[in-house]
C-alpha cells in the first residue's frame, strides 16, 4: 500500500474513531430509528435504506478507529446471535422469499447499528442520547400538531397526522399513530426520569422534559399507552423500592414481586372486559382479536418454521393481502410482536425471541436493582415497557423498538454474560 494511501486512511479512522464522532454518529442512529416513518413518508423506503447504509459504513470507520479500545468478549448475547440467525434462515422456505431477503439485511442493519451503539458508549452517554433525540421528536410532533390543528387546520395526511390538537387529542405527531406516539412519549418519560435522577441535565430542563413527555401522552389518548403507563408505574415504584433494600432481603422481594406479577397479569386476564371498559379500549381490542384470529389460521398451516421474517408486513404479498381482521383494514402487523414473530418465525422463532427478550430483562433487572448507579434503571424500564406494550403492538421488532430492545441486550449481558468469567 502507497504511504500516501496509508496516511489517509490512517486520517480516516483517526477522525472517525474519535470521541465526537461517535456522539454525533449515535446521534444520527437514533434520531433515523425514531424517524423512519417520517424520512419513509418523505423520502420513500429506498432513501431510508440509502441512510442505513450510510450510517453503516460510518459505523464501521469508527469502529475499526476504535478497534484497540473495545471489548468484544461476552458482549454479543448468544441469544440474540441464535434469533437473528433462525430470522435469516427463514429465507429458506419463505413464500416471499426475496422480501424476506431483504427485511433480514433491514433487521440485520439496525441490529448492527444498535451494537454499535452499545459499543462505543457508556450507559449514562446512551441515556442522554435518546434524551437530546426524544427531546427533538416530542417537541416537532407538538409543532406540527399545532401547525396543522390550529394554524391551517387542514390534515397532513403524507405524515399521517390528523389535526385534532383543537380537540386535545387524539394526535399523532410525526410517528403516524396515536398509539406510537404514545409509546415514544412513554420512553421519553423513562428517559427523561433517568436524566433527573443521574442529574445528567440542568433540572429546569428534565422538569420541562417531563413535563412535555406527560403532555404528550395524554393528547394522544392511546388506550395502550395508558396501560402501560399503570403497568412502568408499578414497575418503577418496585424497582426504586428493591434499590434500598439489603441483599438478603432483596432476593426474597424479587421472588415476592414475581409472585405478584404473575398474579398481576392472571387478574387482569380475568377482569379484561372491565378494563378495556375503564381504558375505553374495547372497540380496539376488539379488532386485535379478530386479527389474531386471523393469524391463527395462517400459523397452522406453518406452525413450526413460521411464513417467513418480513418485519413490517407487505400487504401486496401472500398471505399479508388476505388478512383484513374482517373489518377491511389493511394491517402492517399482527398488533402484537409475539404473535407476530410466531406467524413468521413459527414455535422456534418464537421460543428464541422469547429468550432473547426475557434474559436481557431479566439481567437489565437485576443490574438495576444492584448497581449502586441509578443510570442502570433506564434499560430495565424501558424493556419493561417495551415488552409490555409488545402485548397489542409490534413496535418492538422493527425501526426503533428493535434498535432500543438490541442495545439494551448488549449492554446487559456486557455486565453479566457468563462468558466474561471465561479466561483468556
Amino acid at each position: 500500500m502507497k504511504p500516501q494511501l496509508q496516511r489517509v486512511l490512517g486520517a480516516t479512522f483517526a477522525f472517525a474513531g474519535h470521541a465526537r464522532f461517535t456522539r454525533a454518529l449515535t446521534l444520527c442512529i437514533i434520531a433515523v430509528a425514531f424517524l423512519t416513518h417520517t424520512i419513509n413518508s418523505l423520502i420513500g423506503s429506498p432513501g431510508v435504506v440509502a441512510i442505513l447504509i450510510g450510517l453503516a459504513i460510518l459505523g464501521a470507520l469508527s469502529l475499526i478507529g476504535r478497534r484497540e479500545t473495545l471489548e468484544w468478549r461476552g458482549v454479543l448475547p448468544i441469544s440474540l446471535l441464535t434469533f437473528l440467525g433462525w430470522s435469516a434462515l427463514s429465507v429458506f422456505w419463505s413464500n416471499y422469499q426475496w422480501a424476506t431477503l431483504g427485511s433480514v439485511a433491514y433487521q440485520y442493519a439496525f441490529a448492527a447499528l444498535a451494537i454499535y451503539v452499545a459499543l462505543v458508549r457508556d450507559t449514562i452517554q446512551i441515556v442522554r442520547a435518546f434524551g437530546d433525540v426524544l427531546r427533538m421528536i416530542l417537541g416537532l410532533s407538538l409543532a406540527i400538531e399545532v401547525l396543522s390543528g390550529l394554524l391551517i387546520d387542514v390534515p397532513i395526511r403524507f405524515i399521517g397526522v390528523a389535526g385534532n390538537i383543537a380537540f386535545l387529542g387524539p394526535i399523532q405527531g410525526l410517528m403516524g399513530t396515536r398509539n406510537q406516539l404514545g409509546l415514544v412519549a412513554l420512553l421519553a418519560l423513562v428517559t427523561f426520569g433517568t436524566e433527573l435522577l443521574t442529574r445528567s441535565v440542568r433540572r429546569g430542563v428534565g422538569i420541562g422534559s417531563v413535563t412535555a413527555a406527560v403532555f404528550t401522552l395524554m393528547l394522544t389518548q392511546s388506550p395502550v399507552s395508558f396501560g402501560v403507563t399503570v403497568a412502568l408505574g408499578l414497575a418503577s415504584v418496585a424497582l426504586l423500592g428493591l434499590r434500598r433494600l439489603t441483599p438478603d432481603s432483596r432476593r426474597i422481594w424479587q421472588t415476592a414481586f414475581a409472585v405478584a406479577g404473575a398474579v398481576a397479569i392472571g387478574c387482569a386476564y380475568v377482569f379484561r372486559g372491565a378494563i378495556l371498559t375503564l381504558l375505553d379500549a374495547s372497540n380496539d381490542f376488539a379488532v386485535r382479536v379478530r386479527l389474531w384470529r386471523a393469524v391463527g389460521e395462517l400459523v397452522r398451516l406453518n406452525p413450526l418454521e413460521g411464513w417467513g421474517w418480513i418485519g413490517e408486513w407487505r400487504t401486496e404479498l401472500t398471505p399479508f393481502f388476505a388478512i383484513d381482521a374482517r373489518g377491511g383494514n389493511a394491517h402492517s402487523s399482527a398488533l402484537n410482536a409475539y404473535i407476530d414473530v410466531w406467524f413468521q418465525l413459527g414455535v422456534v422463532g418464537l421460543l428464541a425471541f422469547l429468550v432473547l427478550v426475557l434474559l436481557a430483562l431479566g439481567r437489565s433487572w437485576i443490574l438495576a436493582s444492584q448497581q449502586r448507579s441509578r443510570v442502570f434503571v433506564w434499560p430495565a424500564l424501558m424493556l419493561v415497557t417495551l415488552l409490555i406494550t409488545g402485548l397489542a403492538e409490534s413496535s418492538l421488532l422493527v425501526d426503533f423498538g428493535w434498535l432500543t430492545l438490541v442495545i439494551c441486550a448488549v449492554k446487559a449481558a456486557e455486565n453479566l454474560s457468563w462468558r466474561r468469567s471465561l479466561p483468556d
